[in-house]
């Protein structure tokens, strides 16, 4: 590989920090490559060394030694995988796609899964610049954004961490959820396992969480509920659910001893991002996905159950 020179000529670009702008372009490259790279000065910006806080301008030269990323080699999308995106689109304009994501599908690649959703959309529009405005679990299903172009991410990103961004949540509960457990308040505490996973649970040195809960429908062995989120803290929904004595069904990480005629027929997290409202400058964008096939039959199944 030979060294790669790029003109900014994008107004996208501008302003952005040299470090984020070389993660974007080399997704895969590990942070630490990007920094010492910078650091030893072997990224110039017309000829000159940078530090990582430099900020892009209009007609700038930046020269790039050789980087080896995952994400420079082709995504490879088949004809099957495309038609049940393109099914999924709950939305789209200049600025951005909204999806109804089906469960199984990460929002992006890894280092076990070779491309996920926004790496998809890429290719299916040809629009690289797609990003991820927020993220779901791999197995939870529903509104999932996506922004096309950067200024309209800052905007947004900053809509999240203003906490101005409503999100509501469909969700099944093993057993009878308690008419009085409304809203959840407890901390919550991100660590690893000792087999090296990443977990979160309910600890009064972790982060302020709040989740609002309303029973929608019950069933002899569960309930039907849905969830507002004020605090977007890592697999909040399903903690606080599990702390409540009710967790998750289908929840393989949080899920505890379930009912057995129930769980055994849990195909899927039956997690569900069923709305999303994002305020975008003096409008929103309101958006609100269907329940997906597979949660609804599990419902229809626990409906049917006779204890």
């Amino acid at each position: 590989m030979s060294v790669t020179f790029v003109d900014i000529v994008d107004e996208n670009d501008v302003g952005q920090r040299i470090d984020n702008f070389l993660m974007r372009r080399f997704k895969g490259v590990p942070k630490q490559k990007i920094y010492a790279i910078l650091r030893k000065g072997e990224v110039r910006v017309n000829s000159s060394r940078v530090k990582q806080t430099y900020r892009l301008q209009l007609a700038d030269r930046i020269r790039i030694p050789p980087l080896v990323s995952k994400a420079q080699a082709p995504t490879q999308l088949d004809d099957r995988t495309q038609a049940l995106l393109e099914s999924c689109i709950l939305f789209e304009d200049d600025d951005f796609i909204v999806i109804n994501k089906p469960p199984g599908f990460a929002v992006h690649g890894g280092s076990s899964i070779a491309a996920g959703v926004v790496e998809l959309l890429r290719v299916m529009r040809n629009q690289p610049r797609i990003e991820l405005a927020h993220r779901l679990d791999r197995d939870t299903s529903g509104c999932l954004l996506l922004c096309k172009k950067r200024g309209v991410l800052k905007e947004v990103q900053a809509a999240f961490r203003a906490r101005t961004v409503k999100k509501n949540y469909a969700l099944i509960v093993d057993d009878v959820w308690p008419k009085k457990a409304r809203t959840v308040q407890h901390r919550l505490l991100r660590y690893v396992t000792d087999w090296g996973e990443r977990r979160v649970r309910v600890d009064p040195q972790g982060q302020v969480a709040r989740t609002d809960f309303q029973i929608t429908d019950t069933a002899p062995t569960a309930t039907l509920l849905q969830a507002t989120l004020h605090t977007g803290r890592t697999h909040q929904i399903r903690v606080h659910a599990q702390h409540q004595g009710h967790s998750i069904l289908g929840d393989t990480k949080y899920g505890q001893k379930q009912r057995g005629h129930a769980s055994h027929q849990i195909e899927r997290l039956c997690l569900h991002a069923a709305r999303l409202v994002v305020p975008v400058g003096s409008d929103r964008l309101d958006v609100s996905a269907p329940m997906e096939a597979t949660m609804d039959e599990i419902w229809a199944r626990l409906k049917a159950t006779r204890v």
